[in-house]
């Protein structure tokens, strides 16, 4: 037990956390690496139970955005295009859609399976009903979900199969022989977080029944590119990158790293050549993204994401207000004339290319040229970029949204591009003038979380990936027979950003408070406003108040989540708790705050990087007693404190070593319950983590019982019945009517894709579910009532 009593020094909260850190723990191990056909054996038994669910025909209803879209990985267009209008879109975690009539309408035609992560889509030039994607999207977001391998349609998105390769996790690229569609090779890029031996490119010959591995680096080294000689199909270019996402650092080249380089092969991938000749240094190379000229297919560009440091930049900070030590060259481009035997770099290395990718270039990587004329290239990074120089010089092309991972361009007409950003899918008819955008319908939109204020009607407030914070009215329409409706709405914008928290006094609807990305945390009035002058350019904003707690001199930084916890105290609505390293508390909304904690997290040096890690991810407080607390963090510590803070104490029995910990609920109906979930994604560890303690944690009982599988993100008590349990993980949601013992999915209609949050409107019965990859939905809690009353 920690006491808060006395302010120990920090040199001495320290080492007490070290020596608990190496003397108890040292044993331990992290569960990690699910085996593939274990997962595969979850979903078929999801998929039975989603089939034999007693609450199957309870319906959940989109309630939007139908005005903002979500991050598209790949774009692949039946041609000729003026013959034809058909548009396959893979999207980062919303599944794969299709139109066939040029984005006046769109259709989903996966989004229930495995995985809705996709990573390529592709058509066989040879016959345009046999698609085939790879899952798992390879630009390996915080928030990224894992794939299974490839599936291919013959029948042009109507009916999948999966043809195997599961344990790759994430996919890049799919290439099909020019007029064999038997002949499919593969880049597979492999686990997110762990190493692992399914890197590499593979080859099939028999249309997926059975495949080689034709070329392999190792097992921290993935695929990342690959694309194939118009004139020969024998001669493919693949590009490797060593790569690991860690949690306390984005993907990046470490101490070492050699991996990362092109390949030749003019056998079909019987033997394979590095090229490498004029690139940077192996230890300088990252994420590498090729592309050739269809009418000149000897000559070659590689876009590299170059390590090698371009100019000190003490003292700045990153797009996210991090310290930067370095910035890195980042964005370079090379050509070679030569089919690849040698290479030069035609990009300058300025400010523009510098800032192209910023330190973000693990997230693109992507670059297409022009079939029609060699010199034209188009570079994807913040923004997509064109080059009528081969390279030297480059603008932006303006008219969408930022965040750049496809782009298509017409061979019969160069002026026609299908791009795909963290907007959705736009295009152009004018070579990239104007744009064409489909925010309207293909909401493939990546909610973080969700929660609800107390108006009539009332609204909901989430965080959208790259889009900012939004709101959407909640309205009801009360049908015959007790049924209700509730239509797909409009968002509008709301306090916060992209990755951030949000919680609504209950008193008072206009009154949000928001914590952005890493823990910065803010109050807004929404029924006033404020003006802010920026040279001679007027704004009228939301009256907005920076509330952070500031950190004494001599103290570390404070660390905090991607989406910071904070909580409103269901016994004060004046009262708010604020989660990072520490716990801080506020008696009067913000104005000021108290530390009442200790670091509650493992604090371990080795995993102290670029992104914040080690902070609390979630708090609960009892509805029973007034500082009652419990807290969760992201490195799997959990603790509570009976008196405000005075003293913390860890309830950790039983529990997984270091698994984040997703969400903590203190019980409504017992003082001394509590639920935990757990998520292993960050491990590749799909098992369901769902914990109850009936004695405040001292220890915790699994009641995952009949849920195959996670992660889980979530776990919320119905507001009405105690019995009544609701779990959200990468593949819907679960709901229990006798307290954990039983699950069944709820909803038959629900896309497979991450739920990332749940709620319940305790005065209209509404479920909410946040999704992140298909939007927000709703469903009318009413039958579900009515069928336990009737018990």
């Amino acid at each position: 037990m920690i006491s808060m009593r006395k302010k120990y020094p920090v040199t001495l909260l320290v080492l007490v956390m070290l020596f608990s850190l190496f003397s108890s723990v040292q044993a331990q191990k992290i569960v990690q690496n699910t085996d593939p056909q274990k997962r595969l054996d979850w979903y078929s038994q999801h998929a039975g139970m989603k089939e034999s669910s007693s609450f199957k025909e309870m319906d959940w209803q989109f309630l939007g955005p139908t005005n903002v879209s979500g991050r598209v990985t790949d774009v692949a267009v039946v041609s000729p295009v003026n013959k034809n209008y058909t548009i396959y879109v893979a999207t980062a975690s919303g599944g794969v859609w299709k139109t066939v009539n040029e984005g006046t309408t769109w259709e989903t035609v996966f989004d229930q399976d495995i995985t809705t992560s996709i990573g390529d889509v592709t058509v066989a030039p040879s016959n345009p009903d046999i698609v085939w994607i790879g899952t798992g999207e390879a630009n390996i977001f915080r928030s990224s979900m894992a794939g299974a391998g490839v599936f291919k349609s013959v029948d042009g998105g109507e009916t999948w199969r999966n043809m195997g390769l599961t344990d790759t996790n994430t996919i890049p690229r799919i290439v099909i022989h020019p007029t064999n569609p038997d002949i499919v090779y593969v880049a597979a890029a492999g686990h997110e977080w762990t190493n692992n031996e399914a890197r590499g490119i593979y080859k099939t010959t028999n249309g997926g029944r059975s495949w080689e591995k034709i070329l392999y680096v190792d097992k921290k080294t993935a695929a990342n590119d690959l694309i194939m000689d118009p004139n020969d199909p024998n001669i493919l270019y693949a590009s490797f990158w060593q790569r690991v996402r860690e949690r306390w650092n984005d993907p990046r080249n470490e101490p070492g790293y050699s991996g990362s380089g092109i390949f030749k092969t003019t056998d079909g991938g019987e033997s394979w050549t590095p090229i490498n000749e004029g690139l940077p240094d192996a230890q300088y190379r990252g994420r590498i993204g090729l592309d050739l000229c269809l009418t000149k297919p000897n000559v070659i560009y590689a876009f590299v994401d170059n390590y090698d440091i371009a100019a000190s930049s003490e003292g700045r900070t990153d797009s996210y207000g991090r310290e930067t030590q370095g910035r890195i060259k980042g964005a370079t481009v090379f050509r070679s004339d030569n089919s690849g035997r040698t290479w030069t770099q035609t990009s300058p290395e300025d400010n523009y290319m510098g800032y192209l990718s910023a330190t973000y270039g693990w997230v693109f990587g992507q670059i297409r040229v022009d079939p029609n004329d060699e010199n034209t290239i188009y570079v994807m990074g913040l923004a997509l970029n064109v080059s009528y120089d081969g390279g030297r010089s480059f603008k932006r092309l303006p008219g969408m949204h930022g965040d750049h991972h496809a782009l298509w361009i017409d061979p019969d007409n160069s002026n026609y591009l299908v791009n795909g950003n963290d907007g959705g899918v736009v295009i152009s008819y004018d070579k990239g003038g104007n744009w064409r955008q489909f925010t309207h319908n293909l909401p493939a939109v990546q909610f973080f979380n969700i929660n609800y204020d107390m108006d009539t009607p009332f609204r909901v407030y989430g965080s959208v990936q790259d889009h900012g914070s939004y709101r959407g009215v909640v309205n009801i329409t009360e049908g015959t027979g007790g049924s209700r409706t509730i239509q797909p709405v409009e968002f509008e914008r709301a306090p916060g950003g992209e990755g951030c928290s949000h919680a609504i006094d209950p008193r008072d609807p206009n009154i949000v408070y928001s914590a952005g990305f890493y823990g910065s945390i803010q109050r807004s009035d929404m029924s006033k406003t404020m003006t802010i002058r920026r040279g001679n350019r007027t704004y009228t904003r939301t009256q907005t108040e920076n509330i952070l707690p500031t950190v004494p001199p001599g103290e570390p930084p404070l660390r905090g989540q991607w989406v910071a916890p904070f909580i409103i105290s269901p016994h004060d609505p004046d009262v708010i708790y604020h989660g990072m390293q520490y716990l801080y508390r506020s008696m009067h909304k913000g104005d000021n705050f108290e530390r009442i904690s200790p670091d509650l997290t493992y604090n371990d040096p080795r995993y102290i990087g670029d992104i914040p890690f080690q902070t609390i991810m979630d708090i609960s407080e009892s509805p029973f007693k007034f500082g009652l607390i419990y807290v969760g963090t992201d490195d799997g510590k959990v603790h509570i404190t009976k008196n405000g803070g005075e003293t913390w104490e860890e309830i950790m029995k039983g529990l997984p070593y270091r698994k984040h910990v997703s969400r903590i609920v203190a019980s409504k109906y017992d003082p001394a319950t509590v639920y935990m979930t757990q998520n292993g994604k960050r491990d590749d560890d799909f098992e369901a983590y769902i914990w109850r303690s009936t004695d405040y944690g001292k220890n915790w009982e699994s009641i995952k019982g009949n849920i195959p599988c996670g992660p889980v993100n979530v776990i919320r008590e119905d507001p009405q019945f105690s019995n009544v349990l609701y779990v959200g993980t990468d593949l819907g949601v679960y709901v229990s009517i006798d307290g954990g013992a039983g699950w069944e999915v709820l909803g038959g209609n629900l896309p497979s894709t991450f739920v990332s949050d749940m709620r319940i409107h305790p005065r209209e019965n509404v479920i909410i579910a946040s999704t992140h990859g298909r939007g927000v939905w709703v469903m009318d809690a009413n039958p579900l009532y009515q069928r336990l009353r009737r018990r």
